[in-house]
Protein backbone atom coordinates (compact mmCIF):
# COMPACT_ATOMS: atom_id res chain seq x y z
CA UNK A 1 0.00 0.00 0.00
CA UNK A 2 1.40 3.47 -0.80
CA UNK A 3 2.24 5.59 2.18
CA UNK A 4 -0.20 8.50 2.25
CA UNK A 5 2.16 10.49 4.46
CA UNK A 6 5.13 10.23 2.11
CA UNK A 7 4.40 13.39 0.10
CA UNK A 8 3.85 15.68 3.13
CA UNK A 9 6.94 14.19 4.78
CA UNK A 10 9.03 14.94 1.69
CA UNK A 11 7.63 18.48 1.54
CA UNK A 12 8.58 19.04 5.17
CA UNK A 13 12.11 17.78 4.47
CA UNK A 14 12.39 20.05 1.43
CA UNK A 15 11.55 23.14 3.45
CA UNK A 16 13.54 22.48 6.63
CA UNK A 17 16.72 24.53 6.43
CA UNK A 18 19.75 22.39 5.64
CA UNK A 19 17.71 19.37 4.54
CA UNK A 20 16.11 18.12 1.35
CA UNK A 21 15.89 19.71 -2.08
CA UNK A 22 13.25 21.38 -4.21
CA UNK A 23 11.80 19.39 -7.09
CA UNK A 24 9.66 20.04 -10.15
CA UNK A 25 12.20 22.66 -11.13
CA UNK A 26 15.21 23.19 -13.41
CA UNK A 27 18.76 22.72 -12.11
CA UNK A 28 21.98 23.78 -13.81
CA UNK A 29 23.84 20.58 -14.70
CA UNK A 30 26.86 21.50 -16.82
CA UNK A 31 28.33 23.89 -19.34
CA UNK A 32 27.42 22.98 -22.89
CA UNK A 33 31.13 22.76 -23.69
CA UNK A 34 31.57 20.06 -21.04
CA UNK A 35 29.55 17.56 -23.07
CA UNK A 36 31.12 15.98 -26.15
CA UNK A 37 29.13 13.83 -28.63
CA UNK A 38 29.47 10.16 -27.75
CA UNK A 39 31.14 10.75 -24.38
CA UNK A 40 29.25 9.38 -21.37
CA UNK A 41 29.74 11.31 -18.12
CA UNK A 42 28.58 10.54 -14.60
CA UNK A 43 27.28 13.31 -12.36
CA UNK A 44 25.73 13.27 -8.93
CA UNK A 45 22.78 15.67 -8.64
CA UNK A 46 20.47 15.85 -5.61
CA UNK A 47 22.14 12.70 -4.32
CA UNK A 48 21.26 10.72 -7.46
CA UNK A 49 23.68 9.30 -10.06
CA UNK A 50 22.96 10.90 -13.43
CA UNK A 51 24.38 9.99 -16.82
CA UNK A 52 24.73 13.20 -18.81
CA UNK A 53 25.81 13.01 -22.43
CA UNK A 54 25.21 14.01 -26.04
CA UNK A 55 24.11 11.65 -28.76
CA UNK A 56 26.00 11.51 -32.04
CA UNK A 57 23.87 14.36 -33.40
CA UNK A 58 24.83 16.57 -30.46
CA UNK A 59 21.53 16.45 -28.57
CA UNK A 60 22.02 16.35 -24.76
CA UNK A 61 20.19 13.78 -22.64
CA UNK A 62 20.22 12.54 -19.07
CA UNK A 63 19.12 9.25 -17.48
CA UNK A 64 19.72 7.59 -14.13
CA UNK A 65 23.23 6.16 -14.18
CA UNK A 66 22.34 2.73 -12.82
CA UNK A 67 21.38 -0.26 -14.94
CA UNK A 68 18.33 -1.91 -13.30
CA UNK A 69 19.73 -5.38 -14.08
CA UNK A 70 22.84 -5.52 -11.88
CA UNK A 71 23.35 -1.85 -10.94
CA UNK A 72 26.37 -1.23 -13.18
CA UNK A 73 26.75 2.44 -14.20
CA UNK A 74 25.83 3.18 -17.81
CA UNK A 75 28.56 5.83 -17.86
CA UNK A 76 31.11 2.99 -17.93
CA UNK A 77 29.47 1.62 -21.08
CA UNK A 78 29.22 3.10 -24.54
CA UNK A 79 26.90 5.06 -26.76
CA UNK A 80 25.56 2.97 -29.63
CA UNK A 81 22.57 2.96 -31.97
CA UNK A 82 19.64 0.69 -32.75
CA UNK A 83 18.89 -0.63 -36.22
CA UNK A 84 16.50 2.25 -36.83
CA UNK A 85 19.22 4.78 -35.95
CA UNK A 86 17.89 5.75 -32.53
CA UNK A 87 20.74 6.36 -30.06
CA UNK A 88 21.05 4.05 -27.08
CA UNK A 89 23.38 3.44 -24.17
CA UNK A 90 24.89 -0.02 -23.69
CA UNK A 91 25.52 -1.29 -20.16
CA UNK A 92 29.12 -2.51 -19.74
CA UNK A 93 28.08 -5.59 -17.69
CA UNK A 94 25.63 -7.56 -19.86
CA UNK A 95 25.03 -5.28 -22.82
CA UNK A 96 21.48 -4.23 -21.98
CA UNK A 97 20.64 -1.17 -24.06
CA UNK A 98 18.48 1.80 -23.13
CA UNK A 99 17.35 4.69 -25.29
CA UNK A 100 17.93 8.30 -24.35
CA UNK A 101 14.29 8.26 -23.20
CA UNK A 102 15.18 5.70 -20.53
CA UNK A 103 13.30 2.84 -22.22
CA UNK A 104 15.04 -0.52 -22.62
CA UNK A 105 15.58 -1.36 -26.30
CA UNK A 106 17.43 -4.68 -26.09
CA UNK A 107 18.46 -7.50 -23.75
CA UNK A 108 21.06 -9.52 -25.69
CA UNK A 109 20.84 -12.65 -23.51
CA UNK A 110 17.25 -13.38 -24.55
CA UNK A 111 16.84 -16.21 -27.08
CA UNK A 112 14.00 -17.26 -29.38
CA UNK A 113 10.98 -18.37 -27.43
CA UNK A 114 11.75 -16.25 -24.39
CA UNK A 115 8.96 -13.73 -24.65
CA UNK A 116 9.60 -10.47 -22.84
CA UNK A 117 8.44 -6.94 -23.55
CA UNK A 118 11.76 -5.21 -22.91
CA UNK A 119 10.16 -1.79 -23.37
CA UNK A 120 8.50 -2.25 -19.97
CA UNK A 121 11.95 -2.01 -18.38
CA UNK A 122 12.81 1.64 -17.80
CA UNK A 123 15.22 3.89 -15.98
CA UNK A 124 14.54 7.42 -14.89
CA UNK A 125 14.82 10.06 -17.57
CA UNK A 126 15.65 13.67 -16.75
CA UNK A 127 14.33 16.17 -19.34
CA UNK A 128 17.35 18.08 -20.61
CA UNK A 129 17.66 21.41 -22.42
CA UNK A 130 20.66 23.32 -23.73
CA UNK A 131 20.29 27.10 -23.46
CA UNK A 132 22.75 30.02 -23.56
CA UNK A 133 25.71 27.65 -23.43
CA UNK A 134 24.40 25.79 -20.38
CA UNK A 135 22.74 22.40 -19.91
CA UNK A 136 19.75 22.22 -17.58
CA UNK A 137 17.92 19.18 -16.22
CA UNK A 138 14.39 19.04 -14.86
CA UNK A 139 14.13 17.14 -11.57
CA UNK A 140 10.56 15.98 -11.09
CA UNK A 141 9.03 14.99 -7.77
CA UNK A 142 7.84 11.85 -9.58
CA UNK A 143 10.72 9.56 -10.67
CA UNK A 144 8.37 8.06 -13.28
CA UNK A 145 7.73 11.44 -14.93
CA UNK A 146 7.78 10.81 -18.67
CA UNK A 147 6.49 14.04 -20.18
CA UNK A 148 7.96 17.44 -20.87
CA UNK A 149 8.38 20.16 -18.22
CA UNK A 150 5.63 22.78 -18.15
CA UNK A 151 8.14 25.57 -18.76
CA UNK A 152 11.60 26.18 -20.27
CA UNK A 153 14.73 26.74 -18.17
CA UNK A 154 15.57 30.32 -17.14
CA UNK A 155 16.98 32.77 -19.65
CA UNK A 156 19.39 35.47 -18.48
CA UNK A 157 19.55 38.99 -19.86
CA UNK A 158 23.06 40.17 -20.62
CA UNK A 159 24.63 36.93 -21.90
CA UNK A 160 26.47 38.93 -24.57
CA UNK A 161 29.80 38.78 -26.34
CA UNK A 162 29.57 35.18 -27.53
CA UNK A 163 30.95 32.40 -25.33
CA UNK A 164 31.51 33.10 -21.61
CA UNK A 165 34.68 35.07 -20.92
CA UNK A 166 35.31 33.50 -17.51
CA UNK A 167 34.21 30.23 -15.93
CA UNK A 168 35.13 28.75 -12.59
CA UNK A 169 33.62 26.18 -10.29
CA UNK A 170 34.20 24.73 -6.86
CA UNK A 171 32.49 22.21 -4.60
CA UNK A 172 31.51 23.52 -1.17
CA UNK A 173 31.28 20.95 1.61
CA UNK A 174 27.86 22.18 2.64
CA UNK A 175 24.17 21.62 2.02
CA UNK A 176 22.81 23.84 -0.72
CA UNK A 177 20.87 26.01 1.77
CA UNK A 178 24.07 27.10 3.51
CA UNK A 179 25.72 27.78 0.16
CA UNK A 180 22.78 29.90 -1.01
CA UNK A 181 22.52 32.10 2.07
CA UNK A 182 26.28 32.57 2.03
CA UNK A 183 26.03 33.68 -1.58
CA UNK A 184 23.41 36.34 -0.85
CA UNK A 185 24.93 37.55 2.43
CA UNK A 186 25.54 41.32 2.04
CA UNK A 187 27.75 41.93 5.09
CA UNK A 188 30.51 39.32 5.03
CA UNK A 189 32.67 40.86 2.29
CA UNK A 190 34.81 43.17 4.50
CA UNK A 191 35.72 40.21 6.70
CA UNK A 192 36.07 37.37 4.17
CA UNK A 193 37.12 39.23 1.01
CA UNK A 194 39.62 41.82 2.20
CA UNK A 195 41.58 42.41 -1.00
CA UNK A 196 42.68 45.82 -2.20
CA UNK A 197 39.94 45.87 -4.82
CA UNK A 198 37.08 45.42 -2.35
CA UNK A 199 35.84 47.21 0.73
CA UNK A 200 37.74 46.91 4.03
CA UNK A 201 36.53 46.65 7.61
CA UNK A 202 37.45 50.27 8.27
CA UNK A 203 35.66 51.48 5.17
CA UNK A 204 32.20 50.21 6.05
CA UNK A 205 29.23 52.52 5.83
CA UNK A 206 25.44 52.43 5.88
CA UNK A 207 23.70 50.94 2.86
CA UNK A 208 20.09 51.23 1.72
CA UNK A 209 19.02 49.01 -1.18
CA UNK A 210 15.59 48.68 -2.79
CA UNK A 211 14.30 45.16 -3.37
CA UNK A 212 11.32 43.85 -5.32
CA UNK A 213 9.82 40.43 -6.05
CA UNK A 214 10.88 38.76 -9.29
CA UNK A 215 10.11 35.43 -10.91
CA UNK A 216 10.55 32.81 -8.14
CA UNK A 217 12.81 35.12 -6.24
CA UNK A 218 13.75 38.74 -5.71
CA UNK A 219 15.85 41.49 -7.20
CA UNK A 220 17.99 44.28 -5.81
CA UNK A 221 16.79 46.91 -8.24
CA UNK A 222 19.16 48.71 -10.58
CA UNK A 223 21.44 51.15 -8.79
CA UNK A 224 24.90 52.72 -8.88
CA UNK A 225 27.37 50.35 -7.17
CA UNK A 226 29.48 51.32 -4.19
CA UNK A 227 32.46 53.49 -5.05
CA UNK A 228 34.49 51.61 -2.43
CA UNK A 229 34.53 48.56 -4.71
CA UNK A 230 37.29 49.18 -7.22
CA UNK A 231 36.10 46.41 -9.51
CA UNK A 232 33.39 48.67 -10.85
CA UNK A 233 35.85 51.53 -11.26
CA UNK A 234 37.81 49.40 -13.73
CA UNK A 235 34.76 49.30 -16.00
CA UNK A 236 34.88 53.06 -16.41
CA UNK A 237 31.88 55.29 -17.12
CA UNK A 238 28.92 55.19 -14.74
CA UNK A 239 27.99 51.53 -14.23
CA UNK A 240 24.55 50.53 -13.02
CA UNK A 241 23.96 47.11 -11.51
CA UNK A 242 21.01 44.87 -10.75
CA UNK A 243 21.29 41.68 -8.67
CA UNK A 244 18.69 38.89 -8.90
CA UNK A 245 18.09 35.63 -7.09
CA UNK A 246 15.86 32.83 -8.40
CA UNK A 247 14.93 29.41 -7.02
CA UNK A 248 16.38 26.88 -6.72
CA UNK A 249 19.81 28.53 -6.70
CA UNK A 250 20.74 31.07 -9.37
CA UNK A 251 22.10 34.49 -8.53
CA UNK A 252 23.21 36.94 -11.16
CA UNK A 253 24.48 40.47 -11.40
CA UNK A 254 23.74 42.40 -14.58
CA UNK A 255 25.93 45.48 -14.99
CA UNK A 256 25.28 48.06 -17.68
CA UNK A 257 28.02 50.55 -18.61
CA UNK A 258 26.54 52.64 -21.38
CA UNK A 259 25.96 50.23 -24.27
CA UNK A 260 28.27 47.59 -22.76
CA UNK A 261 27.14 44.83 -20.44
CA UNK A 262 28.52 42.37 -17.91
CA UNK A 263 26.56 39.38 -16.68
CA UNK A 264 28.01 37.47 -13.74
CA UNK A 265 25.91 34.34 -13.13
CA UNK A 266 26.38 31.96 -10.23
CA UNK A 267 24.58 28.60 -10.36
CA UNK A 268 24.33 26.32 -7.36
CA UNK A 269 23.75 22.62 -7.98
CA UNK A 270 23.29 20.25 -5.03
CA UNK A 271 25.59 17.25 -5.44
CA UNK A 272 24.17 15.65 -2.32
CA UNK A 273 23.07 16.75 1.15
CA UNK A 274 26.65 17.58 2.16
CA UNK A 275 28.12 19.03 -1.02
CA UNK A 276 27.14 21.81 -3.41
CA UNK A 277 28.77 22.72 -6.69
CA UNK A 278 29.18 26.45 -7.33
CA UNK A 279 29.64 27.47 -10.97
CA UNK A 280 30.46 31.06 -11.87
CA UNK A 281 30.02 32.20 -15.47
CA UNK A 282 30.74 35.68 -16.80
CA UNK A 283 29.67 37.09 -20.17
CA UNK A 284 30.57 40.56 -21.37
CA UNK A 285 31.17 42.66 -24.45
CA UNK A 286 33.26 45.14 -22.45
CA UNK A 287 36.81 45.79 -23.65
CA UNK A 288 38.18 45.21 -20.14
CA UNK A 289 37.43 41.50 -20.49
CA UNK A 290 40.28 41.12 -22.97
CA UNK A 291 42.76 43.51 -21.39
CA UNK A 292 42.26 42.33 -17.81
CA UNK A 293 41.30 38.69 -18.46
CA UNK A 294 44.08 37.02 -16.38
CA UNK A 295 43.44 39.30 -13.43
CA UNK A 296 39.65 38.86 -13.55
CA UNK A 297 40.08 35.08 -13.69
CA UNK A 298 42.38 35.20 -10.67
CA UNK A 299 39.95 37.43 -8.79
CA UNK A 300 37.02 35.06 -9.38
CA UNK A 301 39.04 32.09 -8.15
CA UNK A 302 40.17 33.98 -5.04
CA UNK A 303 36.60 34.96 -4.14
CA UNK A 304 35.27 31.42 -4.54
CA UNK A 305 38.00 29.85 -2.48
CA UNK A 306 37.67 32.39 0.31
CA UNK A 307 33.98 31.56 0.52
CA UNK A 308 34.86 27.85 0.47
CA UNK A 309 37.30 28.30 3.34
CA UNK A 310 34.62 30.08 5.37
CA UNK A 311 32.15 27.26 4.67
CA UNK A 312 34.67 24.76 6.02
CA UNK A 313 35.14 26.93 9.10
CA UNK A 314 31.38 27.22 9.56
CA UNK A 315 31.12 23.42 9.40
CA UNK A 316 33.08 23.23 12.64
CA UNK A 317 30.15 24.89 14.38
CA UNK A 318 27.44 23.07 12.43
CA UNK A 319 28.77 19.73 13.69
CA UNK A 320 26.90 20.48 16.87
CA UNK A 321 23.52 21.02 15.16
CA UNK A 322 23.61 24.68 16.08
CA UNK A 323 20.45 26.71 15.53
CA UNK A 324 21.05 29.82 13.43
CA UNK A 325 20.03 33.37 14.34
CA UNK A 326 18.67 35.55 11.52
CA UNK A 327 18.35 39.32 11.92
CA UNK A 328 16.70 42.11 9.92
CA UNK A 329 17.77 43.68 7.60
CA UNK A 330 21.12 42.04 6.94
CA UNK A 331 19.65 38.52 6.86
CA UNK A 332 16.37 39.38 5.21
CA UNK A 333 17.41 37.81 1.92
CA UNK A 334 18.19 34.57 3.74
CA UNK A 335 14.73 34.71 5.32
CA UNK A 336 13.15 35.29 1.91
CA UNK A 337 14.97 32.27 0.53
CA UNK A 338 13.46 30.06 3.21
CA UNK A 339 10.00 31.53 2.61
CA UNK A 340 10.37 31.01 -1.14
CA UNK A 341 11.33 27.38 -0.60
CA UNK A 342 8.33 26.75 1.63
CA UNK A 343 5.98 28.41 -0.82
CA UNK A 344 7.40 26.47 -3.78
CA UNK A 345 6.97 23.14 -1.97
CA UNK A 346 3.44 24.10 -0.86
CA UNK A 347 2.41 25.16 -4.37
CA UNK A 348 3.59 21.82 -5.79
CA UNK A 349 1.92 19.85 -3.01
CA UNK A 350 -1.36 21.73 -3.38
CA UNK A 351 -1.15 21.80 -7.19
CA UNK A 352 -1.62 25.56 -7.46
CA UNK A 353 0.24 28.58 -8.79
CA UNK A 354 3.30 29.80 -6.94
CA UNK A 355 2.68 32.97 -4.89
CA UNK A 356 5.82 35.00 -4.30
CA UNK A 357 5.99 36.01 -0.60
CA UNK A 358 8.51 38.83 -1.24
CA UNK A 359 7.24 42.43 -1.21
CA UNK A 360 8.80 45.72 -2.30
CA UNK A 361 11.01 47.02 0.49
CA UNK A 362 14.20 48.97 1.17
CA UNK A 363 16.69 47.12 3.34
CA UNK A 364 19.42 48.79 5.38
CA UNK A 365 22.68 47.42 6.73
CA UNK A 366 26.29 48.43 7.28
CA UNK A 367 29.10 46.89 5.27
Amino acid sequence: MPDGNAKPARAEAETKFGQGFLRDIWYFAALASDLKPGKLQRYEILGEPVLLARDRKGEPFAIRDICPHRAAPFSAGRLTAEDDGRPSVECPYHGWRFGTDGVCSAIPSLVDGQEMDVSRVRVRRYPTVESQGMVWIWVSSDPRFDGEPPEPPPVFEGAVGGAPKFVDHMDFDAHMDHAVVGLMDPTHAPYVHGQWWSRKKKGQHDKAKAFAPSERGFVMTRHAPSKSNRLYTLLGGEPLTEITFRLPGQRWEHVAVGQRQVLALTCLTPVNDKRTRITQIVWTDHWAASVLRPWFKHMIRVFLRQDGDMVNLQNEGLKYDTSLLWIDDADKQAKWYQQLKREWAASRREERAFRNPVEDVTLRWKS
